[in-house]
């Protein structure tokens, strides 16, 4: 009798448990009414520009450009982001891109360590290090002037310097990494962003192949996170992915993280700056 009784609640619990996870509780919000909401609050940051605190950032980002700073006390405006030296107003929406005096394609981050290394007399193998904040940190220096230099493109279309040997040989590098399985989880970027529609928890993952969808969330990096609450640029965004994938760390301004970025801005071609964005 009381193994009757048992296997009987045992049921009963098995199909309360079975219930709870196909049925929400009584007025609970589903999962695309949270998902709307969320995108009415951001919708609404986006509306208002000074309630993203990334500018604070850019604004820092600047400052920092125009400082002498460095062993050779040097400020970082002769710095040539592609467009001659000291121009920055649409330079972002053309990297990343080739660079004669480097003899490499970089992006804006890796372009600002060479500045400051060439110019500035930094070691920036010491910086590269620990280069990205951590939560509720302030994003380091080459992110702030990142962040200052990609909101001086700010409503351009992207039009990465690609189309060179380099940048072709670049673009084709990040999409074999972009595509290639690996590490203890046997994933790859493609996991979570080669079909449209996929998400993680509440996150919309985006079919980042596919232009269309690359063309609204490429241009939105750097971008302010509200969940860290700090600036995360593409090279930390780049690093971040790798960390979750458990693969070794992917070193900031190294050649697969500039093709990384190279494909993806690639993918994104056509479509406009909008950084700072801000992200969950």
């Amino acid at each position: 009798m009381h193994k009757l009784m048992t296997l009987a609640l045992a049921g009963s619990l098995a199909a309360a448990f079975t219930l709870s996870l196909v049925a929400p509780p009584a007025g609970a919000q589903t999962e695309e009414e949270t998902q709307r909401g969320l995108e009415r609050f951001r919708q609404m940051l986006r509306e208002d520009p000074w309630s993203n605190p990334a500018l604070l950032d850019a604004d820092r980002g600047e400052m920092l450009w125009a400082t002498p700073a460095g062993p050779s006390n040097a400020t970082l405006e002769d710095c040539d982001l592609g467009l001659g030296p000291g121009v920055v107003d649409g330079a972002f929406a053309q990297l990343p891109r080739w660079f004669e005096d480097a003899g490499r394609v970089m992006d804006v981050e890796t372009r600002i360590l060479w500045c400051m290394q060439e110019l500035q007399g930094f070691d920036v193998a010491e910086y590269v290090k620990k280069p990205h904040p951590s939560g509720g940190q302030p994003v380091k220096d080459v992110g702030a002037i990142a962040t200052w230099i990609a909101n001086r493109s700010e409503g351009e279309a992207f039009a990465p310097a690609l189309d060179d040997e380099a940048g072709r040989q670049a673009v084709a590098m990040g999409e074999a990494l972009f595509n290639r399985r690996s590490g203890p989880f046997d994933f790859s970027c493609a996991t979570c962003h080669a079909a449209s529609g996929q998400r993680i928890r509440l996150q919309e993952l985006p079919y980042l192949s596919d232009p269309a969808e690359a063309q609204v969330v490429v241009g939105e990096w750097p971008a302010y996170r509200v969940s860290s609450t700090h600036v995360m640029t593409m090279q930390h965004r780049m690093y971040d992915c790798y960390w979750q994938m458990r693969m070794p760390k992917l070193e900031m301004g190294s050649e697969a993280s500039v093709a990384l970025i190279s494909y993806l801005v690639d993918k994104a071609a056509g479509g406009d700056v909008a950084a700072p964005g801000i992200k969950r």
